[in-house]
């Protein structure tokens, strides 16, 4: 018993100290992340749902095909059983007998039918009624749930089509902020060696005061140089901490969990892939999606010329029936046997030209579609025309702008070198800083410009990759 406690308060103990709500650790490549905001976003969550919605859609449109079956039991009570009226019947039956037999009234005379036997009244029916039974109906011929069985496949190509026109943007999105982030992390790389370089200045430029070859006022330049500097890194990590965590909410990432990106951009990077930029409009989501709506507005045409034949369906009904005038139905008393089996052909013949505008709106939205696929096509076009120039210009900015970096990083050694032999001034100094800096600004823009140009480039061919 003893060494029963003892094991069960280690266990306590031990599930005490685990962290509720551990933080899990995600590091993720640029493909990664976009797969987990696939699988996790909610906006793919809906499109799929869309799509179950439309199976259980065209399970509805299968079961107008399928036999109709209800069962019914009916239990009714007349407290008040209806009079009905009509002709005495009765009398003129026994007027009848009486004349052609002869008879006589009293006064020997032959009994003559009056003119007019009046009316009378009586109840019909029993004062609890009772009808269990089952109606079958099966469609045999309609034209426009014919059309609809056709489209079920369709159907669910539309939504299927969605789910990846959704999947599409999340994926353009997500490589978006993520390369974002690997630029500026990049970027910060770059400060680091700045604040690197300004510290040993500054040690520099303390020991020259040191010495006697400086003045004070170039030690607080180079302080406020480097202060600067940090000020710079503070804030562009606290935009990276935020981008992460929009990258977090894009993806459907809980916040509590820390998200690592592994990836990082260089030039090679970019320029691989965006040689070939031929195209075909069938690669693109959206392109597929107007070719599939298109194929349903056909349908709709077809569906509502066929509205215009007859309908054939069969029908069945088997029951049995119970009179009572006590409620006595489980009684050992008969239940009597009613059955029915035909066929009904419903034609259509006039609806007030209501068939004809419905086929002549089909057929306007199915022109209407059509509009739209040429429209898209000329905007596919443009959109390959824009990022094939702007790729273009894209890689050759950033040629410049890495060679314009590595000269600058070169004239700030060489202006340093020569202000530590005393032959060049500290001005000199902050003006070569100064240059480094932006064009280290504008290589880390081209290079973030650069892989935007390529995803719009992927994504204008749709080539594109999850």
């Amino acid at each position: 018993m003893k060494q029963f406690l003892t094991i069960v308060f280690i266990a306590i103990g031990l599930t005490n100290a685990l962290p509720i709500n551990a933080q899990t650790v995600n590091n993720f490549t640029v493909q990664q992340a976009v797969t987990y905001a696939l699988k996790n976003a909610v906006a793919v969550k809906n499109a799929l749902i869309d799509v179950d919605i439309q199976r259980q859609t065209n399970k509805e449109i299968t079961a107008r095909a399928l036999p109709n079956i209800n069962g019914g039991l009916t239990i009714a009570h007349f407290p008040n059983v209806a009079v009905q009226t009509f002709p005495n019947f009765i009398a003129a039956g026994t007027y009848g007998v009486l004349a052609n037999e002869g008879v006589k009234d009293g006064s020997g005379n032959t009994i003559a039918a009056p003119t007019d036997f009046g009316l009378i009244q009586a109840q019909f029916g029993t004062k609890y009624n009772a009808n269990a039974g089952f109606d079958l109906n099966q469609l045999l011929f309609d034209g426009q749930v014919f059309v609809g069985l056709q489209a079920r496949k369709a159907t669910i190509s539309f939504f299927n089509k969605q789910v990846a026109l959704t999947e599409e943007l999340i994926n353009v999105n997500v490589q978006k902020v993520y390369y974002q982030l690997v630029v500026g992390r990049q970027q910060v790389t770059s400060i680091d060696a700045n604040i690197l370089r300004f510290e040993k200045l500054l040690a520099d430029t303390r020991e020259i005061f040191k010495q006697g070859f400086a003045e004070k006022l170039d030690v607080d330049k180079v302080s406020v140089q480097l202060s600067n500097l940090q000020t710079e890194k503070i804030k562009l990590q606290n935009q990276l901490d935020a981008g992460n965590a929009a990258l977090k909410f894009l993806m459907n990432m809980p916040q509590k969990d820390k998200l690592i990106l592994t990836d990082s951009i260089t030039d090679d990077m970019i320029k691989d892939n965006v040689l070939d930029n031929s195209y075909s409009y069938t690669d693109r989501n959206d392109y597929q999606l107007q070719q599939i709506g298109k194929k349903l507005r056909a349908y709709d045409v077809r569906r509502y010329k066929l509205s215009s034949l007859p309908t054939l369906a069969a029908f069945g009904n088997y029951s049995k029936i119970a009179q009572r005038n006590t409620f006595n139905f489980f009684a050992d008393q008969p239940w009597f046997t009613a059955s029915t089996i035909g066929v009904r052909l419903a034609v259509p013949i006039f609806e007030g030209f209501a068939k004809k505008a419905r086929v002549d709106r089909a057929k306007l939205e199915l022109q209407k579609v059509n509009n739209g696929i040429a429209q898209l096509e000329a905007s596919i076009d443009n959109d390959v025309a824009q990022s094939t120039i702007n790729i273009a210009s894209a890689l050759a900015t950033i040629d410049n702008q890495k060679r314009n970096m590595a000269l600058a990083e070169q004239v700030y050694n060489t202006t340093k070198l020569k202000y530590e032999q005393g032959l060049g001034s500290n001005q000199e100094i902050y003006n070569a800083q100064t240059e480094l800096k932006v064009s280290q600004n504008n290589y880390y823009a081209a290079l973030y410009d650069g892989i935007i140009a390529k995803i719009d480039f992927l994504k204008a061919t749709g080539k594109l990759i999850k």
